[in-house]
Formats: C-alpha cells, structure tokens, sequence
C-alpha cells in the first residue's frame, strides 16, 4: 500500500517521497491510520523500522496550517542528539506545508531558543531537562498541546527521566491525543502508559530484541589487563571504515579515546558530559570520515543514522540486553552487512548469558591469531550457565599495557583454553597484511 493510501494530504506524500519513501514500513502502514483516527497508541518497533515517520505524518496532517501561539504538539526525548533528529524529521517531511517547528534542548546557550518560542512554533520537540527549564521560566505554555508525544520511553526510564516526564504530562492538557513509541515495552512502562493514555491502540511490530540478519556477531575472549591491547589489535588488523566503540562510562570513553590517539588513531567522542558543540562536532567528524572512529556511551546507542558504519565493537559488556540490541543497531544497516564485537571477561559471562538467551542465538568465541594472550590462549567465558560471572565489580577501568592506564588491583583470571566458535556466521575483513591477520572483509 502506497502513502498516497493512507488518507494523508498530498503535500505530505509528497514530503515523504522527497526523502525517499515509496511503501510505508510495517509500523507505519498501522500506526498511520490510528493516529489520524485520533487514537492514542502505545507502539513498540525496533530500531530502523520507521517510528519517527509514524508519528510525524499523521500528525503534521491532523495539524492543518500554521497556528501562530502556543505549540500544538509536544514531543519528548530521552537525548538531545533523538531531539535534532526528530525535529528534522518533521521539519522534512512538511517541507510543503507552512507548519513551523523548533527544537528545544541543553548543551546550548538558551537565548536563540526563547527567541524562536517568541515567534512561535506549531510543533516543539525537546529534552526534558531544557522544557523544565523553560516551563519553570513561564518562557511556554502547553494549555495548546492538543498531541502529546513520548519517544523512546524505555530510555527515558533508563535515564530516570519518568519523574520529569509525568510532571510534564500533568501540565498538558486531559483533553489531548498521547502517542507513546518505543523500542520495548518494559513493564514500568505499563504504568507510565496507564498513567498518560486513555484506551490506547496498541501496536507491537515483530520481536524488540530480534536483530538483523545483516550483522555478524563475534565475542573475543580476554582478561581484563589486555582488553585495551585486543582493541588495538582489532583496528590494526581490520580494513575498517567507521567504527563506533561502546563504553559503559564517560570517564571509560574519555580514557579510551586518548589512549586510541596516542596510537594515532583519529578518534571522535560522545557522551553526556561533553558539551553540545562538542557532540555535535564529534558527529560531524565521524559522519565525513575525518574520524574513523567514534568512542561512545550508550547515548550513541539510539537514533544516531551514520551511513556505512562498518564495525560496532562493545568495549565493554553491556549489563542491559536490549542496550546490546541497539548498540549493534548502529551497523548492518539499508541491507549492508556489518560487524558487531564484543570484548569480554570471565566477570563479564553472566551479561553475556544474557544477551544471547535475550537474542535467541549464541554468539561464537573467535581467538585472535597471533594475539599475545597471556597464558597462551583466550580466557574460557562461559555464558552456559544463567549465574557464570555476572558484572564485573566497580572500579576504574584497566586498559592494559597498551594504554598503560593504572587502576583497581588486578585480578588473576582463570585462562583455560577458549571455547570452540559455534553459532551463525563470522565477522570477516580484509588483513592488512599483518603476521597473524585472518579476518577478511567483505565489500
């Protein structure tokens, strides 16, 4: 079924098909006719399937023209990065229409955004923490707020943002159509919607935590201490194009990076406690390839669109399952095979177990040739059993003799022989010709 089918106005038809749309993905083919049925909907669809479109178009045509005064729409985001995006998103798709629409979000001098609220804007898409801001300066006004959008909710949970987001809703008012997108719908989530929704439509498109066929998954087995040097083994081996690094903390990004650019590697980094000049000019490095690699928490998780991300490597283990999910989400994309690696410690087996049961696969152990391995081969992970490991304790995070990065104790590691490589297929790259190399990759 074409767009044009859908019941939308022509201008927004055509919006859609100036961005390059053709048939409406499976989530927009039923979240579109709900939500221009005035339905409120709770719709959960995995990364890439099209939700920003889904909510976008029926409600820039439930909209009308532009209404100078207070916004008529509110969309809520977990992060600042989702906010540009999603602003751009409506902002594009009504490129034929005269609806106005602005961004709110921190990182960034307040002024420009109070003037723009000044001249007003149909539709206003913003962080939490910026609308506090400016709701507690009287600088808006949601008594207009005819649509109530909250994307992403189960980040927002992530990020302990529910509190904030109820107050907001509680300013809105009753009387008011509530969308809710996520990628899973957790049960804390159940009360939010409770709480926000009246009799909603749900949609739920396939599994949240199914992953692509397009991506190939491996684990490398290692003890904490050389973690940073497998890292720097990978990208010495690998013909990478772009590669985004996932660490747990900002401080383990920050350390990451540095010690990447001591080997001369060009590294871009993101996190929440850069600045938003600096997040926006990371993104804009790694997008041109002026990076090749971006060093990230899961802030770059969700919503970051960068073509041709060819390798995502998982530094660390992540303790959430669906955070795996949407990590890798980041390669393997508009049908291009990509890579997903993950580093990971005996501590860390437990997490793995879980990813795996979470995915429905196990992912093969694949030893690095030629890697110096202290004890002669990889470290044993064994995800066969739900309790083996768990997470691994707190502290500063070691990068191993080749970041000579200092931290907590060491600890000796169990160094059995690596298990065999079992599950779907490998990850493979082109060798640089380095002794050992054995990854090929393909173009």
């Amino acid at each position: 079924m074409p767009f044009s089918q859908l019941g939308l106005f022509s201008s927004l038809v055509r919006g859609a098909q100036a961005l390059g749309y053709t048939q409406p993905t499976p989530i927009q083919a039923r979240a579109i006719p709900a939500v221009l049925a005035g339905r409120d909907v709770i719709a959960s669809a995995q990364t890439g399937t099209g939700k920003t479109a889904a909510f976008a178009l029926p409600v820039l045509n439930r909209l009308g023209p532009h209404r100078p005064g207070s916004p008529r729409v509110l969309v809520l985001e977990p992060t600042r990065e989702l906010a540009v995006q999603v602003e751009t998103a409506f902002r594009e798709l009504g490129r034929f229409t005269d609806l106005k629409t602005l961004v709110l979000h921190g990182g960034v001098p307040p002024g420009p955004q109070r003037n723009a609220l000044r001249t007003g804007a149909d539709i206003v898409v913003s962080t939490t923490g910026r609308l506090r801001e400016f709701l507690d300066l009287k600088l808006i006004r949601l008594d207009s707020v005819g649509v109530l959008i909250l994307d992403e909710v189960d980040r927002m949970l992530d990020m302990g943002f529910i509190d904030d987001v109820k107050a907001i809703v509680k300013l809105c008012p009753p009387a008011r159509q509530t969308l809710l997108f996520s990628a899973t719908v957790p049960p804390k989530l159940e009360d939010i919607a409770r709480f926000a929704l009246r009799d909603p439509e749900r949609i739920a498109i396939a599994r949240a935590q199914a992953v692509t066929a397009t991506i190939n998954h491996a684990i490398h087995t290692v003890s904490e201490d050389q973690k940073f040097d497998l890292l720097l083994a990978l990208l010495q081996r690998a013909d990478f194009k772009s590669v985004i690094v996932f660490s747990r903390t900002r401080h383990g990004a920050d350390r990451i990076a540095h010690h990447l650019r001591i080997a001369n590697h060009a590294v871009a980094v993101m996190h929440a406690e850069r600045s938003q000049a600096q997040r926006v000019a990371a993104l804009a490095g790694f997008k041109s390839g002026k990076q090749g690699i971006l060093v990230a928490t899961d802030i770059a998780a969700r919503g970051l669109d960068v073509a041709g991300v060819s390798h995502v490597i998982n530094y660390d283990v992540p303790q959430n399952p669906e955070d795996y999910v949407h990590r890798i989400g980041r390669t393997g994309r508009a049908q291009v095979t990509g890579d997903a690696l993950m580093l990971a410690t005996p501590e860390e087996a437990g997490a793995v177990h879980a990813i795996e049961k979470f995915i429905g696969q196990s992912i093969p152990r694949i030893p690095l040739e030629g890697f110096a391995y202290a004890g002669g081969s990889p470290p044993e992970v064994d995800s066969s059993k739900p309790g083996a490991g768990g997470p691994r304790r707190p502290g500063r995070q070691r990068l191993g003799a080749g970041g000579q990065q200092q931290g907590e104790p060491g600890r000796h590691q169990s160094r059995a022989p690596g298990r065999p490589a079992h599950g779907g297929g490998h990850p493979t790259y082109h060798s640089k010709g380095k002794p050992g190399a054995h990854w090929r990759r393909r173009s």
